[in-house]
């Protein structure tokens, strides 16, 4: 039988060149250490011009970037999601340059690509602790956060949110961040005037992150809005604004409102961070617009927008976390004795009760699965998205309990009267409050049912009888 003829074999030259060749490669990938040399030598005259001009024309060369050079460049960008790239770029140094790059360059682009290389390289651990140990180039990074250039400020979110959520440097982020204050200026612009989707979604979970990190440095920035009053002059036209920090998350809230649940998501988790603290609470309800604001953003959401009567009971499962934070911080506003006059000329107890009652209803419906689902599922990822579904109910579940319970013992006989005639509450959905609010929340099942028996006593009667460890 024919074979095909074997292949010729190599002269001593070509056996040379193939082993030059392999040689040539960056551990064991295909890509050429001799090329990225070239590349980082070509960002070395950038930086390191021979010929040092002082002329307009030089300024101009310095914000566009040579096409050629934007390609290579783009290609080591590309190239440095590699781990074996990104580790012979630490030990080429090339930290050191991009450093530069981020120094002295004026080229929006050239700096962009610049910070998302030192990005990807940051994915790694190694060098995401060299990095961050490197005090220098940590705050030429940080001073990146002053650009103007949206896509350079985006790069500079992912990689500063990489390095925050490595638990190894996290801390020495964050004290750099604490030695900057302006970073707080520049961050709050970005939320309260940015319309760029991806950039306002990074930058919001680089602020939940540090807030989540450090209670010090949330509460420094809740203060720093407080420091000067609402109502003072500005002596200067050019003196900086001020900005508060829960006007800046409305703002960017309200901008991904339609454009960005997961979004969205991240900025409500981080009014829900600020009401775990006294003075972030008193940041939303003592300012008059910004109480106002945070209750009818919030509230809108919560009752004319997620889990709607004609929505089906799943779509629980993708608006679950940012529900719990919408009603845990309307929770927190419901519950300031600062915001009573406003909530009582709202009239927003009926519409709330509707709400979380139908979010209670969904919660049952969802965690209600096939017998055996978990143990048939031999995939532990799957196993453990549906652990992590299970505790999102719960939370959001729980939080609903409590704000419901708080709801239930504010309740006016005129309000219940009122609830009864229009719908938002019936047998049913009183059943289903009950069965959740109990045993925990009894005082409030309680108070409910007094009112109720002078409002409806045959409903109240019925009510009793199937939860008969009532005590009324």
């Amino acid at each position: 039988m024919d074979r095909n003829p074997s292949p010729p074999l190599l002269s001593w030259d070509e056996e040379k060149d193939e082993e030059v060749a392999r040689g040539d490669c960056i551990g064991s990938t295909v890509y050429s250490k001799h090329w990225l040399f070239g590349v980082l030598g070509g960002l070395l005259q950038i930086i390191n011009p021979e010929n040092t001009k002082s002329s307009s024309d030089d300024e101009e060369q310095q914000i566009e970037l040579d096409e050629e050079m934007e390609n290579e460049i783009c290609r080591v960008w590309d190239m440095s999601m590699d781990e074996d790239v990104a580790l012979f770029l630490k030990e080429f140094n090339a930290p050191d340059i991009f450093m530069g790059v981020l120094a002295k360059s004026k080229c929006p682009r050239l700096r962009e690509i610049c910070v998302g290389i030192l990005g990807n390289m940051a994915c790694f651990q190694e060098i995401c602790i060299s990095i961050s140990n490197d005090k220098n180039l940590g705050q030429v990074l940080l001073y990146c956060l002053y650009d103007s250039d949206p896509p350079t400020l985006l790069e500079t979110s992912r990689l500063l949110l990489t390095c925050l959520s490595r638990t190894e440097v996290a801390s020495v982020w964050v004290e750099m961040i604490r030695e900057l204050p302006a970073i707080y200026d520049s961050i709050c612009f970005i939320m309260s005037s940015s319309t760029n989707v991806d950039l306002l979604v990074k930058v919001g979970e680089v602020v939940d992150k540090l807030f989540d990190l450090d209670e010090k440095l949330m509460l420094e920035w809740i203060r720093n809005g407080a420091a000067q009053p609402l109502d003072q002059p500005q002596q200067d036209s050019e003196e900086r604004p001020v900005f508060r920090i829960v006007p800046c998350i409305l703002e960017a809230a309200k901008q991904l409102r339609s454009e960005n649940l997961e979004g969205l998501d991240v900025y409500m988790h981080i009014l829900q961070l600020l009401t775990t603290v006294d003075d972030g609470i008193q940041a939303i309800v003592q300012c008059p617009d910004a109480g106002k604001d945070t209750w009818s953003l919030l509230f809108d959401l919560g009752c004319h927008e997620f889990c709607q009567s004609d929505d089906p009971p799943i779509i629980l499962q993708e608006q679950k976390t940012v529900l719990a934070s919408v009603f845990s911080v309307l929770s927190a506003i419901y519950a300031s004795q600062a915001a009573q006059e406003y909530l009582k000329i709202e009239k927003v107890d009926l519409p709330l009760i509707d709400s979380l009652t139908r979010v209670l209803q969904n919660v049952e419906r969802c965690q209600k699965k096939p017998e055996n689902s978990a143990e048939s599922n031999t995939d532990e990822t799957k196993k453990s998205d549906l652990m992590r579904d299970e505790l999102h109910l719960k939370i959001l579940k729980d939080i609903s309990c409590e704000f419901l319970s708080n709801i239930f013992q504010a309740l006016t006989k005129e309000t219940m009267a009122q609830g009864l005639k229009e719908g938002h509450l019936s047998k049913q959905k009183c059943s289903c409050a009950f069965q959740n609010l109990l045993p925990l929340y009894s005082p409030a099942v309680e108070d409910f049912l007094k009112i109720l028996h002078e409002v409806d006593k045959t409903l109240a009667d019925d009510l009793e009888k199937s939860f008969p460890s009532l005590k009324v």
